[in-house]
């Protein structure tokens, strides 16, 4: 458990050390070795292990490492090696922790690619996003597995955060929406907020509604999996998660044909004031929960639905505005 990535939730907190002397110090500091010689070891299978985890612990704190990666001769073949290399052991589902730890600081590198406003594009044109898809067509619910899929979302997260027409054309072309849903069906709390996150970025691109919405299976497979989401958030709220759900129905009620749908098919826990609770601090999603309504029921009918919560009360046909922020921060 000693390399696992610092973003993971199940890392073992950090033993106390007493400081070290100031000459101590200067020792260690000449010791450790610089962000270009631990992206020149990413090529060496003997100290690839330790320089994956050392350049996913720094790669806050060095602006230029996405272009350093991706210039750099034969690292981001080595990254993508690190990624195949598993493919054998996720049907059956042999995954240890340890290769988990490993292959995700490898996910966690490319992150940084993904995320850099001058490789972000290179990376999608050389078709990089696919090599994760594999993690996400992946069913096991056991802890390396969740992480696995976990660290790939956020890549491909990372992606959607700027606002790119031809981005969301790309994930939509190689199908990442069922990929998406599968996780938002049966992963932990934190993997559905980000897989319904990606599904909201890509449904307000004016390109993903009217992908999503083109025909009823593709309209049905989505809202039918955000339904059952709302459901299961009766019994185990989540206001980070249910922010997301909601702005995807909102979204989705800005389509006539949709809209039409949602008259019949929208849960009934969005119009009876069962997440009152749950939203009091949040008055962005309560807003666009009455919008929701309003859009699907019409004005009387929404204010009639949140009479009995708070919704009523901050819902005004006259001066009603929502922004479209409310995103995970990945």
């Amino acid at each position: 458990m000693s390399n696992l990535h610092p973003s993971l939730n199940y890392m073992k907190a950090a033993p106390f050390e007493v400081p070290a002397t100031s000459s101590a110090a200067a020792n260690n500091d000449r010791n450790v070795p610089s962000v270009e010689q631990l992206v020149l070891d990413l090529c060496n299978p003997d100290l690839r292990e330790n320089a994956l985890l050392e350049l996913s612990k720094k790669r806050e704190l060095f602006q230029d490492l996405a272009p350093l990666l991706w210039n750099s001769f034969g690292t981001l073949a080595a990254l993508l090696q690190e990624i195949v290399s598993i493919y054998p052991v996720l049907s059956p589902p042999t995954l240890t922790p340890g290769q988990s730890n490993r292959v995700c600081n490898a996910l966690a590198l490319l992150q940084c690619v993904a995320s850099h406003p001058d490789t972000r594009m290179v990376f999608l044109k050389a078709h990089i996003p696919l090599y994760l898809y594999p993690f996400l067509n992946t069913t096991s619910k056991t802890r390396p597995f969740e992480y696995l899929r976990l660290t790939s979302l956020g890549v491909i997260g990372a992606l959607v955060k700027v606002d790119d027409t031809d981005v969301i054309s790309f994930l939509l072309y190689t199908e990442i929406i069922p990929l998406c849903l599968r996780t938002m069906e049966m992963g932990s709390e934190l993997s559905k907020t980000v897989a319904t996150f990606i599904v909201q970025k890509i449904l307000l691109d004016d390109v993903g509604l009217e992908y999503i919405c083109a025909t009823a299976e593709r309209f049905f497979a989505v809202a039918g999996i955000l339904s059952n989401m709302i459901i299961a958030l009766a019994e185990q709220p989540s206001a980070r998660l249910l922010k997301h759900i909601i702005r995807c129905f909102l979204r989705l009620s800005e389509n006539l044909r949709a809209c039409e749908a949602l008259k019949n098919c929208m849960p009934e826990m969005l119009k009876d004031g069962t997440f009152s609770n749950c939203l009091l601090e949040d008055v962005t999603t309560r807003r666009w929960l009455q919008q929701l309504l309003h859009n699907v029921l019409g004005p009387r009918v929404a204010i009639q639905a949140g009479g009995s919560s708070c919704f009523a009360s901050y819902y005004s046909t006259t001066d009603f505005c929502y922004n479209n922020t409310g995103e995970v921060s990945l």
